[in-house]
């Protein structure tokens, strides 16, 4: 009979083994669910025989208990990012540099697929997996061990006999197509919002504190890179992706060793159309040079390695007809033009039947009609938009947009509201509108106002049209057997939806406030508002005057504070949020001794960062006094600006307003 201790290492092995084969070799040699039952036989074992549990046991991917929180790793060797270009001239213009400075007639690249997906960094000693970052700044990222370890594609343990003393394995973990599929699916079917794109969820997954959440869904891994690295060495990147493959990462199959740079951009190019037959996200290319040596000489600037180049495909589009035109109703009873294509356009993998047409002034503008030929884009590869009109192709029978006279939700009248720069329609019927009041609801519950786990625009629908709510202080009395009594709801989501709620009674004023939908009092106006007045009580006793001192503000503002909580409906609002108990205070915020203040500083944030998440810069900002706002004007002091900044880089630029880069920014809190 064959001792647990052996029988234990054996499972270890075999596992090991079909996972080389499943992740890295893409050949696996037996059916899921054979592999199951392995693994679950050394779960019961390692049960039953706590002494055989190893630090690198497969069991070790089903997930511990949850952490309390993240602690910060600092990379042994910074994760710097990659220059981007957008063309082949940009890339000759790459290659020319990269040749000069070698002064060689032709230099050896690798072109690899730019994953869509998180960076990562994985840190081996003696060949044991001990530790796992996200990027972070470049320099220190969030330790996120406890969820990479549930990831069947990261080793445990380097398969080498001979595996160097340290090594940080840079790699991008990411979801497919058609997980996300899945996890949407059972989103659905509980009634609860899908989620947006693989990228995002992936970045969500990845920040669980509970590993078992982690390891529900399948991330997957694909390692391109090496920070620190002792006790061996590669040549080239070509000898590095075939080490890496060997220690038992997986390697994405699709690169290529090209000898000039007329080939590199014909592999490029190739990839255009093909990557959308990928079950996974790309977003352009990886250039690199071959040659380690040649890249030492190279070096790098303080932001970037001047050996690598990221080619970044044109955001890709499709032509299609306008076949009509419904409108949606938004929380603050705009009316928003949805245009409806006919047929239906292919955009970046998927199938576009819809898209945002923003307000009337933009149709206006843009001479959109009925019958049109639309030019069509997904920006980011994600959000799908009209962006041009092939005026040429009309025959005459096109027909202007007509705007409804009655909301199409409640019926109630529709007026026309006009700005100093654009103008649309709206919802009269504040109070009752359905579709109003249901936005008004999905915003108070987002995560960055009161963060209420569990409401998204289709449970706020379901409470709003079955009569539970119809003001955000009735989340504050729903009941569990009111919830069970609406469709799709079990007990534990009811559970996790009142946890959510009651949770949220403690967020404090400033995410109170940007919570109720008072128009022109966003996140950034409400922190102001909060910290200048510390409670509710106070910013009621305010006169407008008094409001309209508050920076930022002004009458118009002020005026919007004021109707707001003294119209009838604001009355019973406030008497609502004191019966069920709210925080309605916030404490001053304190500068710590030392740190720079931009105090009187106005920042707006603009395009994709690579160091910080939105939320996470505009944090910063407002700890170190400054304040954060949505849009530039004369009156802003500092655009900070990252990847694909769009029409605030224009606007910015257009009134002399001083744009800062992610480092340039840095530099100028450090």
């Amino acid at each position: 009979m064959t001792k647990p201790a052996a029988r234990a290492a054996e499972l270890r092995e075999l596992i090991d083994h079909h996972n080389r084969k499943y992740y890295v070799d893409a050949a696996p040699e037996i059916s899921d669910r054979d592999f199951d039952r392995l693994l679950q036989e050394l779960i019961d074992l390692e049960k039953a025989n706590p002494e055989l549990a190893t630090p690198d046991s497969p069991t070790r991917r089903v997930g511990g208990a949850p952490i309390e929180g993240f602690e910060k790793v600092t990379h042994r060797v910074p994760m710097m990012s990659i220059d981007n270009s957008y063309s082949a001239e940009d890339l000759r213009k790459f290659d020319g540099d990269v040749r000069k400075a070698l002064g060689k007639a032709e230099v050896e690249y690798t072109v690899e697929l730019k994953i869509d997906g998180v960076s990562i960094s994985l840190t081996y000693e003696d060949g044991l997996f001990v530790r796992g970052a996200t990027r972070g700044s470049g320099d220190v990222g969030d330790d996120v061990t406890h969820n990479l370890r549930t990831i069947a594609g990261v080793p445990l343990r380097l398969n080498a006999i001979a595996p160097p003393v340290v090594v940080e394995v840079r790699g991008e973990i990411f979801m497919t197509r058609a997980e996300l599929a899945r996890l949407n699916v059972d989103r659905t079917k509980t009634g609860e919002e899908p989620y947006a794109n693989a990228r995002n969820t992936t970045a969500g997954t990845l920040k669980q504190l509970d590993p078992k959440e982690c390891a529900k869904r399948r991330l997957n891994l694909f390692a391109y890179a090496v920070g620190a690295l002792e006790g061996t060495a590669f040549a080239t990147q070509e000898q590095l992706l075939a080490g890496l493959k060997g220690w038992g990462f997986p390697v994405n199959e699709h690169t290529k060793l090209c000898r000039s740079m007329d080939e590199v951009i014909a592999y490029c190019d190739s990839w255009s159309e093909r990557r959308h037959t990928l079950p996974y996200d790309t977003d352009g290319m990886v250039v690199k040079v071959n040659d380690v040596t040649a890249r030492a000489k190279l070096g790098a600037t303080s932001k970037v390695p001047r050996w690598a180049k990221a080619y970044k495909f044109e955001a890709e589009q499709g032509v299609t007809k306008l076949g009509g035109v419904e409108f949606s109703v938004g929380k603050f009873g705009e009316l928003t033009p949805v245009a409806l294509f006919d047929p239906p356009v292919q955009l970046a993998g998927t199938r576009v039947g819809r898209a945002s047409m923003h307000n009337a002034s933009w149709i206006d503008q843009m001479d959109v009609r009925l019958g049109d030929t639309v030019v069509v884009e997904k920006k980011g590869e994600i959000i799908p938009q009209v962006v041009g009109v092939q005026l040429e192709a009309r025959t005459g029978g096109e027909k202007p947009i007509e705007w409804p006279s009655a909301c199409p939700v409640c019926g109630g009248p529709v007026a026309k509201n006009e700005s100093a720069t654009s103008y649309g329609y709206y919802c009269g019927d504040v109070g009752r509108c359905p579709a109003q009041v249901a936005g008004r609801i999905t915003a108070f519950a987002r995560r960055e106002r009161m963060d209420i786990d569990g409401i998204g625009e289709e449970i706020a629908k379901q409470l709003v049209d079955t009569g539970l709510v119809q003001s955000v202080t009735d989340l504050y009395a729903l009941t569990k057997n009111q919830l069970l009594s609406l469709e799709k709801f079990k007990d534990a989501k009811a559970t996790k939806l009142l946890k959510g709620i009651a949770a949220s009674k403690d967020r404090g004023l400033a995410r109170l406030l940007a919570g109720l939908t008072i128009y022109g009092v966003g996140e950034s106006m409400a922190e102001l508002l909060a910290d200048q007045f510390g409670s509710l009580d106070a910013i009621l006793g305010a006169s407008e005057g008094e409001l309209a001192k508050v920076k930022g503000f002004g009458p118009v503002r002020a005026k919007s504070v004021r109707d707001f909580f003294h119209s009838p409906e604001g009355v019973k609002l406030v008497a609502g949020l004191k019966e069920h108990g709210l925080k309605l205070t916030e404490e001053k915020k304190a500068i710590a001794l030392g740190s720079p203040s931009l105090a009187g500083k106005t920042f707006v944030v603009t395009g994709t960062l690579l160091k910080y998440d939105r939320a996470g810069i505009e944090t910063k900002i407002k700890e170190l006094g400054g304040k954060a706002s949505g849009s530039v004007s004369k009156k802003t002091d500092y655009l900070v600006a990252g990847e694909n900044a769009g029409s605030k880089l224009d606007k910015a630029r257009e009134l002399g307003v001083p744009v800062l880069s992610e480092d340039e920014f840095e530099k100028m809190i450090s």
